[in-house]
């Protein structure tokens, strides 16, 4: 009876509840076509076939999912014949990608979570468990307790081993077994969990949130390529703002974007920071397309701009001291998160382009609106002016000269009071002198 009931304090209990649709509503018509082809055709090959995770999630919550898994106690070996079009993939845990027009469902096997027979590392993160298992263990070694959702399309029951649906109608996110354990397992899910509870707008549980902060540390034993890809996917979630202010409430800012470390001691880079991350949650959510490099170059631009006064007051000339200062934001946070060379390499021109916005004479700014990045550093500046970086009124000139005529561009002109260079004068090639005869 003890271990009956540890066993359910820490969510680790096998009882079932199948939930009939009358208490959830629930139905088979809110799958899209082939995920529900791909049950019917597991199901008729004698296998069990059950939508899961987050598709169950936000369709309960009435969002529109943007993918749909499923999971079954057919092997992938299995799977795989039953569809024409279907590939195996994954090498840590295999899984099969079922292809039915434009869309991909993703199959998974069952899986367990055995804490004795995982391979962990010294802090206790797992690094492989590749092991098959029930659809109770399935729902174990699932994170949170509303992820661990299964609707059945035959009979649109939703089976829910942890009260996830009891959770839902809560609004509380809460983990499946011991929080410091699963952490540990897995340091990704304290950011996961941030940013399901932002997106979704669920409150982090008590015991849940609780070791965030002195885990914290364990962040920088994460890979930076599935840190990055985790990163991502929390600044492109359309509720990136509020993902940010959880992070650094809960205390896990720290290390991952620099910026993040001092914004409090920025309030102008903070206003910046703010506007473009709430420029775009708009677009994010109006469905309109999102550069990762223009926000990743927002995030660090205050960064590149201390460090660059930095190396200007030691005597660099300011082209350099950007450029230098660029490579040095750059190597720290590729070596946290590996963001791509494709990535920082926009980035880099954004960054690049600003100074050259204050250069409105001569042939440069109709140099700069032909430039293929124009588009982006421009938004870039009209950022800035609207936190009051740099004055409305450059912003506007931009603005105005980019939709301009031709003769209104050239009236728009501001004289050029640099220093000129001076012309270099052609040195007159002094005639060859005559070859020397041999017997000389």
């Amino acid at each position: 009876m003890i271990k009956r009931f540890i066993r359910r304090v820490l969510g680790l209990s096998d009882q079932v509840d199948r939930v009939p649709r009358e208490r959830h509503g629930l139905a088979r018509d809110a799958l899209t076509p082939a995920a529900a082809k791909v049950c019917t055709v597991l199901r008729e090959a004698g296998f069990s076939a059950y939508v899961v995770g987050g598709a169950v999630r936000d369709l309960l919550l009435g969002i529109a999912p943007k993918d749909f898994d499923v999971a079954t106690d057919a092997r992938p070996e299995q799977v795989k014949p039953l569809f024409r079009r279907a590939l195996i993939i994954g090498r840590r845990f295999r899984l099969v990608h079922v292809m039915m027009g434009a869309e991909t469902v993703e199959v998974s096997t069952f899986r367990a979570a055995d804490p004795d027979t995982a391979e962990k590392d010294e802090h206790g993160r797992v690094l492989r468990d590749n092991v098959f298992g029930t659809q109770a263990e399935d729902a174990r070694r699932r994170d949170f307790t509303v992820n661990a959702l299964y609707f059945d399309p035959a009979s649109e029951e939703v089976v829910d081993f942890h009260g996830g649906l009891a959770d839902l109608k809560k609004r509380v996110l809460r983990v499946i077994g011991d929080p410091e354990t699963r952490y540990r397992e897995d340091p990704v899910r304290m950011l996961r969990g941030v940013r399901l509870g932002a997106k979704l707008g669920l409150t982090l549980e008590a015991a849940t949130r609780e070791p965030i902060r002195r885990l914290a540390p364990l962040m920088e034993r994460v890979p930076p390529a599935r840190l990055f890809d985790e990163m991502l996917k929390l600044l492109l979630s359309g509720h990136a703002s509020a993902c940010l202010r959880q992070l650094r409430d809960v205390g896990l800012h720290k290390g991952l974007l620099p910026l993040l470390d001092v914004i409090l001691e920025q309030p102008l880079g903070e206003r910046f920071v703010t506007l473009a991350l709430a420029q775009t949650d708009e677009r994010v959510l109006a469905e309109r397309p999102v550069s990762p490099a223009f926000l990743f170059a927002a995030l660090l631009w205050h960064e590149v701009l201390a460090a660059s006064k930095a190396r200007e007051a030691r005597g660099e000339r300011s082209i350099m001291a950007l450029e230098n200062a660029m490579d040095e934001v750059l190597d720290t946070q590729c070596a946290k998160l590996a963001i791509t060379r494709r990535l920082t390499a926009t980035m880099r021109e954004i960054w690049s382009m600003q100074p050259r916005f204050e250069l409105r004479s001569g042939q440069r700014p109709y140099r700069m609106v032909e430039s293929p990045r124009y588009r982006m550093a421009y938004d870039f500046l009209a950022v800035r002016a609207a936190s009051g970086e740099v004055p409305a009124e450059l912003e506007a000139w931009w603005r105005a000269f980019h939709s301009a005529d031709a003769e209104t561009r050239k009236a728009m002109l501001l004289p050029d009071t640099g220093p000129r260079k001076r012309r270099r004068r052609r040195r007159k090639k002094q005639p060859a002198a005559p070859p020397t005869p041999a017997s000389a």
